[in-house]
């Protein structure tokens, strides 16, 4: 029998009506506990580069005249996030009032193809947590995880720093190992963001033979050795193209993963890889980029994968963000209450130096 825990009918949130309009809400609807939902308070919820982009009208999220919109205002922003569980529908067994929990972002459908094969992160439908009405996000004191939400456990003594870290390190993880990573690798890894650390601190633990990191931040190629890189580039202030011809013999790099969400680091990225090279492509663009495909194909028959979501990385992150095996130190660099939330995004696109900013619930 779960205890009974009084919930009030409104919430503080915040709430997207549509791009640029994003509104602080003190008594916005509190979500309703189905018999199949769970009902989570919010505990923190991180502000991702993705919110940023969303917020200014990228179209990738808003639509454009080749694409239609994806989001469905009003919603609800934020997926980096986590709680306890407060409310649970009659049907659900699984979880009790009282966990701490998380989840991945992405709610499947479990009916399409990709579903029924257990492809779930690219589920046709593709509904996820911080950007539709009906799957609102963890900018709010309340949040509801649907039926088939990918719920996960997070120990009780995890340090809500680090807890927050969940989500994007799952992301990491999956880039880094669409990359299939070897021991005699030369990796490169373009950007050093929080996201870009998780790759770090995790390709780390599959021991390439040069594991290098490129950013135009100096804090945050002296934080990328400090979580696992043998070399740190800055490439406004080094020949990065010739610093890496002149480490592989004149090749290039094996594998390149790419996490800055820039144009010119694609580019970057095409020219610094050997041929038969592995590049990953990782990051949310804010508009569209332009390159030579002819270096992909014709010129170095290349491997272009790309990376989207957690998927089955969570587990893992969870168990190993506890034992301090994937280093966290200091990637939460400021926190801010959701009444302060236009600061909170401000400080999160990095222009003040920080890495990850999260908005937190008491």
């Amino acid at each position: 029998m779960n205890p009974v825990i009084t919930v009030p009918s409104t919430m503080k949130a915040l709430v997207a009506y549509g791009k640029d309009d994003y509104r602080f809400e003190p008594s916005f609807r509190t979500p309703v506990c189905g018999p199949d939902d769970i009902i989570i308070k919010t505990e923190a919820c991180g502000v991702c580069a993705s919110d940023l982009k969303c917020l200014h009208g990228a179209a990738m999220f808003w639509g454009d005249e080749n694409q239609a919109p994806w989001v469905k205002a009003p919603f609800i922003p934020g997926h980096e996030f986590l709680g306890t569980i407060v409310q649970v529908g009659g049907n659900v067994h699984e979880f009790a009032v009282g966990d701490r929990v998380t989840a991945d972002q992405i709610v499947p459908c479990e009916s399409c193809r990709f579903c029924k094969r257990g492809q779930y992160w690219m589920c046709q439908p593709h509904n996820i947590l911080g950007f539709q009405t009906e799957n609102n996000g963890g900018m709010a004191e309340y949040v509801r995880y649907p039926k088939t939400s990918v719920i996960h456990q997070v120990p009780h003594a995890m340090k809500m720093e680090d807890a927050v870290l969940i989500e994007p390190y799952a992301c990491s993880k999956h880039a880094v190992d669409r990359a299939q990573i070897g021991c005699e690798d030369i990796v490169v890894i373009s950007g050093a963001g929080p996201l870009g650390l998780g790759m770090i601190t995790y390709a780390r633990m599959k021991n390439p033979k040069k594991l290098v990191v490129l950013d135009l931040i100096d804090s945050r190629l002296d934080k990328a050795k400090e979580f696992g890189a043998d070399i740190v580039l800055n490439p406004n202030k080094q020949d990065v193209h010739q610093i890496i011809l002149d480490m592989t013999e004149g090749y290039g790099c094996d594998i390149y993963i790419e996490a800055t969400g820039h144009p010119s680091s694609v580019t970057q990225g095409l020219n610094i890889i050997r041929k038969l090279g592995r590049f990953v492509e990782f990051s949310v663009f804010g508009a569209p980029t332009t390159v030579d495909w002819s270096i992909i194909g014709d010129r170095k028959e290349l491997d272009i994968l790309g990376s989207h979501l957690s998927p089955y990385c969570f587990p893992f992150v969870i168990e190993n963000i506890a034992s301090g095996k994937l280093k966290t130190s200091g990637v939460v660099t400021r926190q801010f209450p959701i009444e302060q939330w236009e600061e909170a995004f401000e400080y999160a696109s990095g222009k003040h130096g920080d890495f990850k900013v999260v908005i937190t619930f008491e």
